[in-house]
């Protein structure tokens, strides 16, 4: 149990030692714009009322994040539309390596992507049955950003 522990602890110390000095950035990302972009009739889904944002580190890579949450009862047709005028609008362009369906978009070291949600992927990540999130098209719209490496935005 102890070194159970102890590798938690170090673990936690190696993610904080690598997430150090992405505060700034992180700011950013959560800053942009489009995160605040939606259709008309879309309301930030109750729960999620901030983005979500922080840092990550894994295998030497160090990624920065923001995500926003949104409750839409329309169809994810209706959202896909928006996203593709308001992202190539906002400067983002289609990540040649998605699908042609696929909504993901890639600027500078960044990727967008909108995500719609599940009744099962909701429960997965502890938010329980969200109706409000599964009728209609709710979605995530997620920037992810590569800090000081060489890795390639994308989806």
């Amino acid at each position: 149990m102890f070194a159970a522990g102890t590798l938690t602890g170090c673990a936690l110390q190696e993610l904080a030692r690598d997430c150090g000095g992405t505060d700034g950035r992180v700011k950013e990302v959560a800053a942009l714009g489009i995160l605040d972009s939606r259709p008309a009739e879309a309301t930030v889904a109750r729960g999620f009322e901030e983005a979500d944002s922080g840092c990550w580190a894994d295998s030497g890579d160090v990624s920065v994040y923001a995500h926003r949450t949104y409750a839409f009862s329309g169809t994810q047709a209706e959202v896909a539309a928006h996203y593709r005028t308001a992202a190539v609008r906002d400067g983002w362009n289609p990540d040649p390596e998605a699908s042609s369906d696929g909504l993901c978009f890639v600027k500078e070291k960044m990727s967008l992507q909108i995500v719609f949600l599940t009744a099962e992927g909701l429960a997965e990540d502890g938010h329980g049955s969200r109706p409000d999130l599964t009728t209609g098209a709710g979605y995530s719209i997620n920037v992810d950003s590569f800090v000081n490496s060489g890795v390639e935005a994308g989806c």
